[in-house]
Protein backbone atom coordinates (compact mmCIF):
# COMPACT_ATOMS: atom_id res chain seq x y z
CA UNK A 1 0.00 0.00 0.00
CA UNK A 2 1.28 3.45 -0.84
CA UNK A 3 0.01 6.82 0.40
CA UNK A 4 -0.48 7.92 -3.19
CA UNK A 5 -3.32 5.55 -3.98
CA UNK A 6 -4.73 2.09 -3.65
CA UNK A 7 -3.01 -1.24 -3.33
CA UNK A 8 -0.63 -2.14 -6.11
CA UNK A 9 -2.54 -5.25 -7.06
CA UNK A 10 -5.53 -3.10 -8.00
CA UNK A 11 -3.61 -0.25 -9.62
CA UNK A 12 -1.20 -2.38 -11.62
CA UNK A 13 2.13 -0.91 -12.75
CA UNK A 14 2.95 2.59 -11.61
CA UNK A 15 2.94 5.48 -14.06
CA UNK A 16 5.16 8.54 -14.31
CA UNK A 17 3.88 12.12 -14.22
CA UNK A 18 5.21 14.06 -17.21
CA UNK A 19 5.42 17.27 -15.15
CA UNK A 20 6.92 16.19 -11.83
CA UNK A 21 8.82 13.13 -13.02
CA UNK A 22 7.49 11.21 -10.02
CA UNK A 23 5.98 7.75 -10.38
CA UNK A 24 2.88 6.52 -8.60
CA UNK A 25 -0.23 4.34 -8.91
CA UNK A 26 -2.51 5.16 -11.83
CA UNK A 27 -5.32 5.92 -9.40
CA UNK A 28 -3.50 9.03 -8.24
CA UNK A 29 -2.81 10.40 -11.72
CA UNK A 30 -4.93 11.72 -14.56
CA UNK A 31 -4.64 9.85 -17.85
CA UNK A 32 -4.66 11.52 -21.26
CA UNK A 33 -4.57 10.16 -24.78
CA UNK A 34 -3.93 11.82 -28.12
CA UNK A 35 -6.99 11.94 -30.36
CA UNK A 36 -7.04 11.18 -34.08
CA UNK A 37 -6.51 14.85 -34.95
CA UNK A 38 -3.67 15.33 -32.49
CA UNK A 39 -5.78 16.80 -29.68
CA UNK A 40 -5.02 16.07 -26.02
CA UNK A 41 -8.03 14.25 -24.56
CA UNK A 42 -8.52 13.63 -20.81
CA UNK A 43 -9.48 10.07 -19.95
CA UNK A 44 -10.79 10.26 -16.39
CA UNK A 45 -12.29 6.76 -16.61
CA UNK A 46 -9.09 5.24 -17.98
CA UNK A 47 -10.87 3.44 -20.81
CA UNK A 48 -9.94 5.28 -24.01
CA UNK A 49 -7.73 3.41 -26.47
CA UNK A 50 -4.23 4.59 -27.16
CA UNK A 51 -1.00 5.16 -25.29
CA UNK A 52 -1.62 6.91 -21.99
CA UNK A 53 0.09 10.08 -20.88
CA UNK A 54 -0.11 10.72 -17.13
CA UNK A 55 -0.20 13.94 -15.15
CA UNK A 56 -0.50 14.68 -11.44
CA UNK A 57 -3.80 16.17 -10.30
CA UNK A 58 -2.57 19.65 -9.42
CA UNK A 59 -2.70 23.08 -11.03
CA UNK A 60 1.11 23.49 -10.88
CA UNK A 61 1.55 20.20 -12.77
CA UNK A 62 -0.87 21.35 -15.48
CA UNK A 63 0.86 24.73 -15.72
CA UNK A 64 4.26 23.07 -16.09
CA UNK A 65 3.01 20.64 -18.73
CA UNK A 66 1.49 23.44 -20.80
CA UNK A 67 4.38 25.87 -20.41
CA UNK A 68 7.03 23.33 -21.37
CA UNK A 69 5.09 21.52 -24.09
CA UNK A 70 5.33 18.24 -22.21
CA UNK A 71 2.32 16.61 -23.88
CA UNK A 72 3.99 16.95 -27.28
CA UNK A 73 7.26 15.65 -25.87
CA UNK A 74 5.55 12.63 -24.32
CA UNK A 75 3.57 11.92 -27.49
CA UNK A 76 6.62 12.53 -29.69
CA UNK A 77 4.48 14.50 -32.10
CA UNK A 78 2.75 17.84 -32.49
CA UNK A 79 -0.40 18.02 -30.39
CA UNK A 80 -3.20 20.49 -29.73
CA UNK A 81 -3.76 21.32 -26.06
CA UNK A 82 -6.96 23.17 -25.05
CA UNK A 83 -6.03 26.34 -23.12
CA UNK A 84 -8.66 25.48 -20.50
CA UNK A 85 -7.52 21.88 -20.10
CA UNK A 86 -7.26 22.04 -16.30
CA UNK A 87 -10.74 23.54 -15.99
CA UNK A 88 -12.16 20.88 -18.30
CA UNK A 89 -10.59 18.07 -16.31
CA UNK A 90 -11.82 19.61 -13.07
CA UNK A 91 -15.37 19.65 -14.42
CA UNK A 92 -15.10 16.01 -15.55
CA UNK A 93 -13.79 14.90 -12.15
CA UNK A 94 -16.52 16.81 -10.34
CA UNK A 95 -19.17 15.16 -12.52
CA UNK A 96 -17.58 11.77 -11.92
CA UNK A 97 -17.60 12.25 -8.14
CA UNK A 98 -21.21 13.48 -8.17
CA UNK A 99 -22.22 10.41 -10.16
CA UNK A 100 -20.41 8.01 -7.80
CA UNK A 101 -22.11 9.49 -4.75
CA UNK A 102 -25.43 9.34 -6.59
CA UNK A 103 -24.89 5.65 -7.33
CA UNK A 104 -24.12 5.08 -3.66
CA UNK A 105 -27.35 6.86 -2.70
CA UNK A 106 -29.40 4.72 -5.07
CA UNK A 107 -27.78 1.62 -3.56
CA UNK A 108 -28.61 2.69 -0.04
CA UNK A 109 -24.93 3.37 0.69
CA UNK A 110 -25.16 7.15 1.10
CA UNK A 111 -27.29 9.62 3.04
CA UNK A 112 -27.53 13.41 3.21
CA UNK A 113 -28.75 15.84 5.85
CA UNK A 114 -27.28 16.71 9.23
CA UNK A 115 -29.44 14.40 11.35
CA UNK A 116 -29.13 11.36 9.09
CA UNK A 117 -25.38 11.80 8.76
CA UNK A 118 -25.03 12.25 12.51
CA UNK A 119 -27.00 9.05 13.08
CA UNK A 120 -24.82 7.09 10.65
CA UNK A 121 -21.67 8.39 12.35
CA UNK A 122 -22.95 7.48 15.81
CA UNK A 123 -23.97 4.00 14.65
CA UNK A 124 -20.64 3.38 12.91
CA UNK A 125 -22.35 2.99 9.52
CA UNK A 126 -20.51 5.93 7.94
CA UNK A 127 -17.12 5.17 6.42
CA UNK A 128 -16.67 8.61 4.84
CA UNK A 129 -18.01 12.02 5.88
CA UNK A 130 -18.77 14.44 3.05
CA UNK A 131 -19.18 18.17 3.64
CA UNK A 132 -19.66 20.98 1.14
CA UNK A 133 -16.68 23.27 0.71
CA UNK A 134 -18.90 26.36 0.87
CA UNK A 135 -21.01 25.23 3.82
CA UNK A 136 -21.03 27.00 7.18
CA UNK A 137 -17.84 26.19 9.07
CA UNK A 138 -19.75 26.42 12.34
CA UNK A 139 -22.27 23.84 11.18
CA UNK A 140 -19.66 21.53 9.70
CA UNK A 141 -17.61 21.61 12.91
CA UNK A 142 -20.41 19.75 14.70
CA UNK A 143 -19.65 16.54 12.81
CA UNK A 144 -16.38 14.62 12.81
CA UNK A 145 -15.14 12.10 10.22
CA UNK A 146 -14.70 8.47 11.30
CA UNK A 147 -11.26 7.69 12.66
CA UNK A 148 -8.59 6.81 10.11
CA UNK A 149 -7.29 8.07 6.81
CA UNK A 150 -9.45 8.72 3.74
CA UNK A 151 -12.53 9.39 5.83
CA UNK A 152 -13.40 12.87 4.60
CA UNK A 153 -14.41 14.49 1.30
CA UNK A 154 -14.67 18.25 1.25
CA UNK A 155 -14.03 19.37 -2.30
CA UNK A 156 -17.61 19.56 -3.64
CA UNK A 157 -19.77 22.65 -3.40
CA UNK A 158 -23.21 22.50 -1.81
CA UNK A 159 -24.80 22.63 -5.26
CA UNK A 160 -22.64 19.78 -6.56
CA UNK A 161 -23.27 17.64 -3.48
CA UNK A 162 -26.98 18.38 -3.80
CA UNK A 163 -26.96 16.99 -7.34
CA UNK A 164 -25.81 13.66 -5.93
CA UNK A 165 -28.90 13.50 -3.73
CA UNK A 166 -31.44 14.93 -6.15
CA UNK A 167 -31.86 18.20 -4.33
CA UNK A 168 -30.91 21.83 -4.85
CA UNK A 169 -28.06 21.73 -2.38
CA UNK A 170 -26.62 19.66 0.46
CA UNK A 171 -24.03 20.42 3.11
CA UNK A 172 -23.58 17.07 4.88
CA UNK A 173 -23.36 13.57 3.45
CA UNK A 174 -21.99 10.17 4.39
CA UNK A 175 -20.90 7.04 2.55
CA UNK A 176 -21.06 3.49 3.82
CA UNK A 177 -18.04 1.24 3.45
CA UNK A 178 -17.67 -0.41 0.05
CA UNK A 179 -16.35 -0.14 -3.45
CA UNK A 180 -18.30 3.01 -4.30
CA UNK A 181 -16.88 4.79 -1.25
CA UNK A 182 -13.35 3.78 -2.22
CA UNK A 183 -13.81 5.05 -5.75
CA UNK A 184 -15.40 8.27 -4.52
CA UNK A 185 -12.46 8.97 -2.21
CA UNK A 186 -10.06 8.24 -5.06
CA UNK A 187 -11.77 10.68 -7.42
CA UNK A 188 -12.17 13.27 -4.65
CA UNK A 189 -8.42 13.22 -4.03
CA UNK A 190 -7.78 14.19 -7.64
CA UNK A 191 -10.50 16.83 -7.69
CA UNK A 192 -9.18 18.32 -4.45
CA UNK A 193 -5.73 18.50 -5.99
CA UNK A 194 -7.03 20.64 -8.83
CA UNK A 195 -9.08 22.85 -6.52
CA UNK A 196 -6.50 23.15 -3.76
CA UNK A 197 -4.85 26.39 -4.97
CA UNK A 198 -8.15 28.28 -4.77
CA UNK A 199 -10.10 26.77 -1.91
CA UNK A 200 -7.53 24.88 0.12
CA UNK A 201 -9.49 21.65 0.20
CA UNK A 202 -7.54 18.45 0.62
CA UNK A 203 -8.41 14.76 0.74
CA UNK A 204 -6.14 11.93 1.78
CA UNK A 205 -5.61 9.36 -0.92
CA UNK A 206 -5.06 6.08 0.91
CA UNK A 207 -8.26 4.10 0.33
CA UNK A 208 -7.19 0.89 2.02
CA UNK A 209 -9.82 0.84 4.76
CA UNK A 210 -12.74 2.62 3.09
Amino acid sequence: MTRGGQAAERDGPERRCIATGESGPRSGLIRFVIGPEGQVVPDVLGRLPGRGIYLSASRPAFATALRKGLFARAARRAVTVPPDLAEGVEALLARRLVDLISLARKSGEAVAGFEKVKEWLEQGRAAVLIQASDGSERGKAKLYPPAGESRFIGCLTARELGLSFGREHAIHGALASGGLASRAVEEAAKLAGLREPTDGMAVTKDTKNV
